[in-house]
C-alpha cells in the first residue's frame, strides 16, 4: 500500500539534504513524490528552505506544487522569485492555475511576466482568464480542450485531435464546433472509432450537451456537475462560441474554498483568515461579530430591567434562575434550524412556498416543545417547585421554541432571495437575535400567567 503521508524522518532528511547542499541527491528524493507531495513538505520548511527547493527543482514538478499551496505560503515564495523564473512555472500550468498564480501578483509585476512568457497564445488566454470574476464559470475555466470542426472526416478529427491532446492533461471530452467556434455538440469516441473514416463529424455527434455561460455563479457550475455528474463541462459565450471546460477537480477545490467561507461566517469570522495570521487581521475578522453579540447582550440587559419587580417576589424571584435556560434553548434551536436551511438552499433543495415551510416548522417544534415542557414540569415537581410556576416556565419556552425556530428558518431564506450568503444566519446573528426575542417573550408569557 502507497504511504500518502508526509511524516517529520522525511521532512527532517530533506532539512538536512537542504543544509548539505547535497542537490543531486535532494532531486533524487524528490523526483519520487508526486506534486502535492511536495507542496506539503513546502508547507514544513522555513521560507529560506523552500525558495531553495523551488529553485533547485525543474519547473516541470514545482509548477503544480506552487499552484497546491497555501495563499500565503505561494506569496511569500512567489515575491522572491524573478519575474522570469515565474514565466517559467506558469508555463507549465494549467490555464487555470496559471491564472490565479498570475493574479495575486502586483499589476505592475504581471505585466513583466506577461512579457517573458514566449507562447503569445498563452498570453493572451490568461489576460481573457484574469477578466473574469473568480467565483464565475470563466474565472473557472481552463482554456486546455480538445474540440473538432462538425464539417472534418472522421480520420482528420483524429488528426486533430491528436494535435491539441499534447497540451492537454485530460481528455474528459471532445467537443464538437461549427465554423464559428460555436458549440454544436460532442463526440462520443466509441462512436469515433468505430464509424466509417470518411464519415463526417457531424454525422456521428451528439447534439444534446450540457453547458454554462462565462457568467454563470460557480456554485451553479457545481450544481450542475453534481447533478449530472459531468467530470467536464464546457463553458460558452453569450453567442455560444466555445471558451473553454471546468473540470471536476476545479469545482472540488471551488466547493472546498465555500465551505470554508461558509464556516467562518457560522462561527462568527467575517473574514478568510488562518490561525497563523496576524493578531490584528484575526481581531479585525472577529470583532465585528463580537461587537454584535455585545448589542445582543446589553440588550437582554434592558429587557430584564423592565421586569426588575419580579425580584420584589420571592415567589417570581427563581424565574431569573430560568434566564439562561431559555436563552440557550432559543439560540440552539435557532442555530438548527438556520443550518438545516443553509445546507438545503446550497443543495437546492428547499423548494416550495415559505408559508409551507414555516408550518413545518412550527408542527416541529411544538413536538419538540411539548416534549422538551413535559421533562421541565417533571423537574419541577422533583424539587417542589409551584405547578402553576413550572407550567409557566413550560409554556413559556414552548413559545420561545417555535419563535426561535420560525426566526431561524425566515432569515436565511430572505437572506438568500437578496443575495446576501445565509450562512452568517447559523453563527452569532441569529443565536443574538433568539437570545433577545427568547428572553422578552420569557417574562413577557410569565406576566400574563402570573399577573405581576
Amino acid at each position: 500500500m502507497a504511504n500518502f503521508q508526509i511524516d517529520n524522518e522525511q521532512i527532517e532528511e530533506i532539512r538536512s539534504l537542504i543544509e548539505a547542499q547535497q542537490n543531486k541527491k535532494l532531486q533524487k528524493k524528490l523526483n519520487q513524490f508526486h506534486y502535492a507531495d511536495i507542496a506539503e513538505i513546502i508547507q514544513e520548511l522555513t521560507n529560506e528552505e523552500a525558495l531553495f527547493l523551488v529553485k533547485l527543482l525543474d519547473s516541470t514538478k514545482t509548477a503544480d506544487a506552487l499552484a497546491e499551496l497555501d495563499e500565503d505560503i505561494r506569496e511569500g515564495i512567489i515575491k522572491q522569485l524573478s519575474v522570469k523564473e515565474i514565466a517559467d512555472e506558469i508555463e507549465e500550468l494549467d490555464t487555470d492555475d496559471a491564472a490565479d498564480l498570475i493574479a495575486e501578483l502586483p499589476e505592475a509585476r504581471q505585466e513583466k511576466v506577461f512579457n517573458e512568457i514566449s507562447d503569445e497564445a498563452l498570453a493572451e488566454d490568461l489576460r481573457e482568464l484574469l477578466n473574469y470574476d473568480e467565483n464565475t464559470a470563466g474565472g473557472l475555466m481552463a482554456k486546455e480542450l480538445v474540440k473538432v470542426q462538425e464539417d472534418l472526416s472522421v480520420l482528420k478529427c483524429v488528426n486533430a485531435m491528436r494535435a491539441q491532446a499534447e497540451n492537454v492533461t485530460r481528455v474528459h471530452s471532445i467537443y464538437v464546433v461549427d465554423s464559428k467556434n460555436r458549440l454544436k455538440g460532442r463526440l462520443s469516441l466509441k462512436d469515433l472509432i468505430t464509424a466509417n473514416s470518411l464519415a463526417l463529424v457531424k454525422d456521428i455527434s451528439i447534439p444534446k450537451v450540457d453547458f454554462v455561460t462565462d457568467d454563470t455563479e460557480g456554485e451553479e457550475v457545481a450544481k450542475i456537475m453534481s447533478k449530472y455528474d459531468l467530470e467536464a463541462i464546457p463553458v460558452v459565450n453569450d453567442k455560444k462560441e466555445l471558451l473553454g471546460r471546468i473540470t471536476i477537480d476545479d469545482i472540488v477545490d471551488f466547493i472546498k474554498e465555500e465551505a470554508e467561507e461558509d464556516y467562518l461566517l457560522a462561527a462568527g469570522v467575517s473574514a478568510d483568515v488562518e490561525a497563523d495570521d496576524t493578531i490584528w487581521d484575526l481581531s479585525k475578522a472577529r470583532l465585528p461579530w463580537l461587537f454584535l453579540g455585545l448589542i445582543g447582550g446589553l440588550g437582554s440587559v434592558f429587557i430584564l430591567q423592565n421586569f426588575e419587580e419580579i425580584m420584589a417576589q420571592p415567589q417570581l424571584r427563581n424565574l431569573f434562575f430560568y434566564t439562561p435556560l431559555i436563552a440557550a434553548m432559543a439560540g440552539n434551536v435557532g442555530v438548527q434550524s438556520s443550518a438545516i436551511i443553509v445546507q438545503g438552499l446550497a443543495n437546492d433543495v428547499v423548494k416550495g412556498s415559505l408559508i409551507s415551510r414555516l408550518m413545518k416548522e412550527v408542527g416541529l417544534s411544538l413536538i419538540n416543545g411539548l416534549a422538551l415542557s413535559i421533562l421541565l414540569v417533571l423537574f419541577g415537581q422533583t424539587i417542589n417547585q409551584e405547578l402553576i410556576f413550572s407550567f409557566t416556565i413550560a409554556i413559556a419556552m414552548t413559545s420561545v421554541i417555535i419563535v426561535a425556530a420560525l426566526v431561524g428558518t425566515f432569515v436565511p431564506i430572505i437572506l438568500d432571495k437578496n443575495g446576501v450568503d445565509p450562512a452568517i444566519a447559523t453563527g452569532p446573528f441569529i443565536t443574538t437575535c433568539n437570545d433577545i426575542f427568547g428572553i422578552y417573550l420569557f417574562f413577557y408569557i410569565a406576566k400574563i400567567i402570573l399577573q405581576f
